[in-house]
């Protein structure tokens, strides 16, 4: 990996991991990208799910270490690696961690300024909180699942974006990186209950406020943000390729309307009786040309009209290539650290971590002997 100058904006931040799937390594992968020593404690046994480690990106710019809970000397391995650590993460179901010896009472009696993390599906408490489940049956449980979609149509699946990561993850970083605030004012640490549940449904908060004020109808495929609009919406092309509009305002529609060509007498943007005749006129408008066609109309032009891309051709895409938004490393396209810091950015320091590869070295920095005998 290439070296910065930046050490990052979390840099002397030491995390410990406590390895599990899906948003919990994404989380940890994103205090790694800025600057933060995040070392991955691997169980002996390969994980259930995922790539094989060299591919599995979520793991980059962190150290691996393996340690074997359930053996007597295992829980002393992690404790001493609490004891110097800042911050957390476990994803374990409720109960577990305190089973195995590494649960918050534990952790903070070694290091009362440690801030906790619990990442969960369905949090700490509550009558689903020893339940199974994955990023759709929480995102479906919050609200938000059925939110996507074609009204007449099923749910439409956002990959595991919506509930593991943006309502599980982020919610989890901006959890530590708050309590590590407070731990350093205070010398105080604590634990932080981050349930997917409660993120996805935090993030639906502007639509409570629409569906108060009679601005949202509690439907899929009839809102102004959820395809329902004419205006805001996907239509499909003469190749079979797809075009998203997102020409809400006024000005942007009428730019929309004239390269589009829909001519004086289409119905008016916002005249709801007439929607699905205004819909089927743009529909007709866009089988006329194929996708790359119509990028170059629209290219350069404030209708707000984009293709849909796939993750190959979104990383060719020249703003995104101009950006530096996604980079290769190792023989792997994957996302550049994000956000952007202009006196520490991030980095991409390691390539993904192996299990138990940096034993040796994590033992020597952080001085736990433990590790090294």
């Amino acid at each position: 990996m290439a070296q910065m100058t930046s050490p990052g904006p979390l840099a002397g931040v030491r995390v410990v991991e406590l390895a599990g799937i899906g948003p919990g390594p994404f989380a940890a992968m994103l205090l790694a990208d800025l600057g933060a020593d995040v070392v991955r404690v691997d169980r002996p046994e390969p994980a259930v799910l995922g790539p094989d480690p060299a591919y599995d990106v979520t793991n980059r710019n962190k150290r691996s270490v393996v340690v074997d809970l359930k053996a007597p000397e295992g829980p002393g391995q992690v404790l001493d690696l609490v004891e110097r650590a800042h911050l957390l993460i476990e994803g374990y179901r409720p109960g577990v961690a305190e089973r195995l010896g590494v649960g918050p009472d534990a952790c903070l009696a070694r290091n009362p300024a440690l801030v906790y993390g619990r990442m969960t599906g369905w949090g700490q408490s509550g009558p689903l909180a020893q339940r199974a489940g994955h990023d759709l049956g929480y995102a479906a449980t919050a609200g938000v699942l059925g939110l996507a979609g074609a009204a007449d149509g099923p749910p439409a699946f956002p990959a595991n974006l919506l509930g593991d990561y943006a309502g599980g993850s982020l919610y989890l970083v901006t959890g530590l990186l708050a309590a590590l605030r407070h731990a350093e004012r205070t010398g105080a640490g604590q634990v932080v209950d981050a349930a997917i549940v409660d993120g996805a449904a935090h993030l639906t908060t502007m639509l409570w406020g629409l569906l108060a004020a009679g601005l949202w109808q509690d439907g899929r495929g009839v809102n102004l943000l959820d395809g329902g609009a004419p205006c805001y919406s996907v239509y499909q092309a003469a190749d079979g390729g797809y075009l998203a509009v997102g020409a809400l305002e006024p000005q942007f529609y009428a730019e929309f309307a004239r390269l589009l060509e829909l001519g004086p007498d289409a119905p008016g943007q916002y005249d709801q009786a007439r929607w699905p005749e205004l819909r089927a006129l743009i529909a007709t408008r866009f089988a006329t040309r194929t996708q790359a066609e119509w990028a170059a109309v629209f290219e350069g032009t404030d209708a707000c009209t984009a293709p849909v891309l796939t993750l190959t051709q979104a990383a060719g895409h020249e703003h995104l290539v101009a950006r530096g938004t996604y980079v290769t490393e190792g023989g792997i396209t994957q996302p550049a650290p994000a956000p952007r810091f202009s006196v520490t950015p991030g980095a991409l320091r390691r390539p993904p971590a192996r299990p138990g590869g940096h034993t040796a070295e994590v033992a020597r920095d952080w001085d736990v002997k433990s590790l090294s005998s």
